[in-house]
């Protein structure tokens, strides 16, 4: 985006567009309920309320930004047929607008994105091209797609009639809390963000915003460091929806002049909060929308504004999407469960005799740990027996204590184990 765009977006008149936004979306985009979290509270030590925008129509916040920018278009552009790039949840909330006024979309999507967000938006009637590695790839073909057939084309975050879009997500959280003083949200491309942001500035600027983002996604932390946009060498993270190599321009500028801090979350951390709202709030929540719950653990320790800040702190959370496929869904769970010791796997050689299998299974019986999988493999054996085996146990246990107490015991009966995970 060009400079005079950025400086023209940045001296409107914010309020009045945010305002204007708000209106477009009435009876399109739902207002998500606060929901109040007193298992995170009681984590972290201070009280949070989320914001679950992946109970949005479509599935994420997405909708806001992609219809409020739809809705700006004259007739002559929708005519012209509208293209995009998106990683998933922008080609819904585009797919969704384009019907709703009738004009066709194209969505070009990275190869990578999950099959769950290719079907959803095809079921809006959009034709979905896939293209590129990341969405920095399929955003460079939907711009040829947009300059070779004259398409018109929405981006995804760089743009101020989508942040302005965004923007009522922080709107509805200061109608609806207050007393709020922190707002955390996800950044990818930055339009959430900047919307979030630019809303609580505009409107009640002694709110902090904090914006979160993986560690394998470390463009916005090596952007603002540098003091300008910033492209990313590699990303490394699963959390797709904010994998974004390059910020935007705009958002950029907003961020930077209006976000108070950053921190940044492990891919651990994402998979925890996945499985911790599945189990506490009955929330399915994608990588991306876990992002800014996953930062709830890193403010006391990353953040200098936030540590510092005096009083009591309520925090606002943005869970940004749900839209996650069974089988990432799956992985994920099983990530999280090793990680809090609920599922363990051990090695352990045996003598290639019968009833060993038997004595291992009795120790696991008594000790009440629910057996999932076996593999009794003869090639595996280190040569620790003459005719030795390698068998692996994969069991449910009840925490890491009770993973100690399996694998003490089994020691203690003379057996060699060690833990695989």
């Amino acid at each position: 985006m060009d400079t005079s765009t950025i400086t023209a977006c940045l001296e409107s008149d914010h309020a009045a567009d945010l305002r204007k936004a708000a209106q477009r979306l009435e009876g399109v985009a739902r207002h998500t309920l606060i929901e109040e979290s007193d298992d995170l509270g009681a984590r972290i030590g201070h009280r949070v309320l989320l914001k679950p925008e992946n109970l949005q129509l479509t599935g994420s916040f997405k909708i806001r930004g992609a219809y409020n920018k739809v809705a700006s278009l004259d007739q002559d552009e929708l005519d012209r047929g509208i293209v995009t790039a998106s990683a998933g949840n922008h080609a819904q909330g585009v797919a969704f607008a384009a019907r709703s006024r009738g004009a066709k979309a194209t969505i070009v999507m990275p190869r990578i994105t999950p099959p769950l967000k290719v079907d959803a938006t095809r079921a809006y009637g959009a034709e979905v091209v896939l293209q590129g590695e990341v969405f920095d790839e399929s955003s460079d073909y939907a711009l040829g797609l947009a300059r070779d057939r004259g398409m018109t084309f929405v981006p995804p975050f760089d743009d101020y009639e989508v942040v302005c879009g965004q923007g009522t997500i922080a709107m509805e959280i200061l109608q609806d809390v207050p007393d709020v003083t922190d707002i955390v949200v996800p950044l990818g491309g930055g339009g959430l963000g900047a919307g979030v942001a630019l809303a609580v500035k505009t409107f009640k600027p002694d709110v902090r915003v904090i914006g979160a983002t993986p560690v394998g996604s470390p463009a916005w932390r090596e952007s603002l460091t540098a003091g300008h946009v910033v492209a990313a060498d590699q990303m490394r993270t699963a959390a797709e929806g904010v994998a974004v190599r390059r910020p935007g321009d705009l958002n950029y500028a907003l961020l930077s002049r209006y976000m108070d801090d950053l921190v940044q979350v492990t891919e651990s951390d994402i998979s925890e909060m996945i499985l911790f709202m599945l189990e506490k709030h009955k929330l399915v929540v994608e990588a991306a929308g876990a992002v800014s719950l996953a930062a709830l653990g890193q403010l006391d320790l990353q953040s200098d504004v936030f540590r510092s800040a005096p009083g009591p702190h309520v925090i606002v959370p943005i869970i940004s999407g749900g839209n996650i496929d069974t089988v990432t869904m799956g992985a994920v769970i099983q990530r999280g469960m090793i990680s809090r010791g609920r599922i363990m796997q051990f090695g352990v050689e045996l003598p290639d005799v019968p009833g060993q299998l038997v004595k291992v299974a009795t120790v696991l019986a008594d000790l009440r740990a629910n057996v999932i999988e076996l593999n009794h493999d003869q090639f595996k054996s280190s040569g620790h027996y003459d005719n030795g085996v390698l068998l692996e146990v994969t069991v449910e246990t009840n925490g890491p204590d009770h993973i100690t107490q399996i694998l003490d015991t089994l020691r203690s009966r003379g057996f060699q184990v060690h833990q695989n995970y």
